[in-house]
């Protein structure tokens, strides 16, 4: 069993971000960035496995989300997001790492090397991953998840909790086993409403950054994903040509925690490559 460590990091505007790490201090590092609504706990399944043998493993919780800072209105400037990003980077000492971003940390991600560019950058893997929001993204985005938005937005607790019901259905093809689904319950419903709203106010294409990576990029993409569709990574695929695409069949939104074997070996082999 992998020694878990956690502590804080201050990052844009004074905003302390909660990170957990766990793994080889002397291994590559990977900083895994969750979704929408999501926090550290998502990547269980990485954290708890044996990556941590020869991969030093970082999970953090993003501003306004798990034990992190919820400030009222912090989340529509992109430097602040990549501010967050730099700040752990340079405070965890991360040399080189690969950046995993899950669904909204594709985004993340995205902000921080528009702002401080991929020389500090290992390597970049995108799991159902956005890289654009706003009018721009909506071909890419589930109708089913677009309906839960209003929900999600609601400040009314019946409502929000039925809107989190719905939107955790459609984060993975088949049902979660009940421990998973009450413990993503229970994180999802510590985001406010207001910064769940925040996100997905939010108008960027990321396709001219995409265009002009060089770092090396894994692509992991469920197909049966009903919340970022397949197509956004079929589009940033073909923005990205040296992009390794990894495509798993009768798989949702959550590849890491639906097929976690093979998410992992997945993974794992990009590090090595790199």
């Amino acid at each position: 069993m992998n020694e878990h460590r956690s502590g804080w990091v201050t990052g844009g505007g004074g905003v302390r971000l909660h990170v957990e790490e766990t793994g080889d201090p002397r291994g590559r590092p990977v900083l895994f960035l969750h979704g929408f609504a999501q926090c550290r706990l998502a990547w269980d399944r990485q954290l708890g496995s044996d990556l941590g043998r020869d991969l030093r493993l970082v999970a953090m919780d993003l501003r306004g989300h798990g034990l992190s800072d919820k400030p009222p209105d912090a989340y529509g400037d992109p430097a602040l997001w990549a501010a967050d990003l730099q700040a752990v980077i340079e405070a965890l000492d991360l040399e080189r790492p690969i950046l995993c971003g899950w669904s909204y940390g594709g985004v993340v991600i995205c902000d921080y090397l528009e702002r401080h560019g991929e020389a500090a950058v290992g390597g970049v893997a995108l799991v159902g991953a956005a890289s654009r929001l706003g009018e721009p993204v909506l071909p890419f985005l589930g109708q089913e998840f677009l309906a839960t938005l209003p929900g999600l937005f609601s400040t009314d607790a019946d409502t929000s909790t039925a809107a989190i019901e719905r939107f955790l259905d459609l984060t993975t093809r088949a049902e979660l086993p009940a421990r998973d689904r009450y413990l993503a319950m229970g994180y999802n419903s510590m985001v406010p409403p207001h910064v769940r709203q925040a996100l997905m106010s939010r108008t960027l294409s990321h396709d001219d950054l995409l265009e002009r990576l060089t770092v090396p990029v894994l692509l992991v993409q469920g197909l049966d994903d009903q919340i970022v569709l397949p197509s956004m990574s079929e589009h940033n695929a073909r923005l990205i040509p040296h992009a390794r695409s990894c495509w798993y069949e009768r798989v949702g939104h959550s590849p890491f925690l639906e097929v976690p074997d093979r998410f992992n070996a997945d993974l794992r082999a990009f590090a090595s490559s790199l």
